[in-house]
């Protein structure tokens, strides 16, 4: 009995490290830039639900690695206007495409599925309201940024 209740403990510790640590959105929100006039914004993040807590695969944006679809976390990357391509893989890769415009913000969730072997990580876009506001619930993972 307790060997059992030592298995669950470190599984439930694992799953715990897991997630996204890191400060609050409210912690960073006065310290994240301004957006530049010839660029758009796209904040990718990834609510804190334990479903598939250990899968954590790169987000790739236009074929650059950008960061880490962590549960309950974001970070956000700024690009020119134009074609937008999100990707992340584990058993399979999936792409999400969109346009960006100058001065635009666009929020991007990434969510757990079935797969056959591995669960697999979807890219959403979703309205500017929703992701405001889901984004708040998460922790920074992104670059380090500089207090104003």
């Amino acid at each position: 009995m307790k060997s059992l209740f030592r298995v669950l403990l470190l599984a439930m510790v694992a799953l715990l490290t897991a997630c996204a640590s890191g400060p609050k959105h409210a912690e960073v929100a006065s310290s994240i830039p301004g957006l530049k006039p010839d660029e758009g914004r796209v904040y990718v993040y990834r609510s804190n639900s334990m479903l598939g807590a250990a899968i954590q695969p790169k987000v790739i944006i236009n074929g650059k690695a950008v960061g880490e679809s962590k549960p309950g976390g974001f970070f956000f990357v700024d690009l020119a206007p134009g074609p937008v391509e999100v990707s992340t893989s584990t058993e399979v890769e999936k792409k999400l495409t969109f346009k960006l415009d100058p001065g635009q913000v666009r929020y991007v969730r990434t969510s757990i599925g079935f797969g056959v072997m591995v669960g697999r990580v979807y890219p959403e876009l979703v309205d500017n309201a929703a992701g405001a506001k889901e984004v708040a619930e998460t922790s920074y993972i992104g670059t380090p940024l500089t207090k104003r």
